[in-house]
């Protein structure tokens, strides 16, 4: 397996330093930047596997930062790491096309874990060769290897994170999966804390394949439950 590629893009010498120092150690390929700008443009004309990404940062703050990289149709895993911490500036992030979202100060083994589970989310592709999966079902046919949907011939790009939530459904379709379900199988483990990023993500799922979110036709709210996928548009 090559060498994995980590761009690191943070103003604060320290926590920057320290992240590299650890995300190296773990057997990573680190590349870093010091300013929003400067890691845009590593961004958009290098190769990465993942990028860990501050919000506020001189001359782009990260949030701008990580709308320009999905603006390019680039569907590299995104973890914003920062001081930000409200539901309000985690929705921003995820609205933006972030992965995943940990509030500084952070435990460093917790980032490993993340990145983990965001560089294997982002290698679908290895993972459907182990089962006998459903990629096609009703009006809704998913493509791994570009991370795309079609729905009723709209073809849309999903974020890692996003393909994988419906990916899951997939196999599950006309039946509710739980919560704790979805976030053991996209996320790689089942935290309580984690419930309102499901959510998010599910809400910028059904921007993308619905034709009307506030009357959904495919994926629909199960009230204390979690989620269902209807791929039928005629149910």
């Amino acid at each position: 397996m090559s060498e994995k590629r980590i761009l690191i893009v943070d103003d604060d010498d320290e926590i920057r330093e320290l992240l590299e120092f650890d995300v190296r150690a773990s057997g990573y390929f680190v590349d870093t930047a010091s300013d929003g700008l400067e890691g845009l443009n590593k961004a958009l004309n290098n190769t990465y596997d993942l990028i860990l990404l501050d919000v506020m940062m001189p001359k782009m703050n990260g949030f701008d930062v990580c709308k320009n990289i999905r603006q390019a149709k680039l569907a590299i895993p995104i973890l914003m790491l920062t001081a930000k911490g409200t539901i309000d500036d985690k929705t921003e992030g995820f609205d933006c096309g972030a992965d995943d979202y940990l509030v500084k100060p952070f435990d460093i083994q917790e980032v490993l874990l993340r990145i983990r589970v965001l560089l294997r989310r982002n290698q679908i592709e290895d993972k459907t060769a182990l089962f006998d999966e459903i990629l096609h079902v009703g009006d809704i046919e998913i493509f791994p290897e570009t991370l795309e949907t079609i729905v009723v011939n709209k073809r849309v790009k999903l974020t890692p994170t996003e393909f994988e939530i419906l990916y899951c459904l997939m196999q599950h379709f006309n039946n509710p999966v739980t919560l704790a379900t979805l976030l053991d199988e996209v996320w790689g483990y089942d935290s309580n804390e984690d419930v309102r990023m499901l959510r998010v993500h599910v809400g910028g799922l059904r921007n993308k394949i619905e034709p009307d979110t506030k009357n959904p036709k495919y994926l629909h709210t199960v009230t204390n439950v979690g989620y269902k996928l209807t791929p039928f548009s005629g149910e």
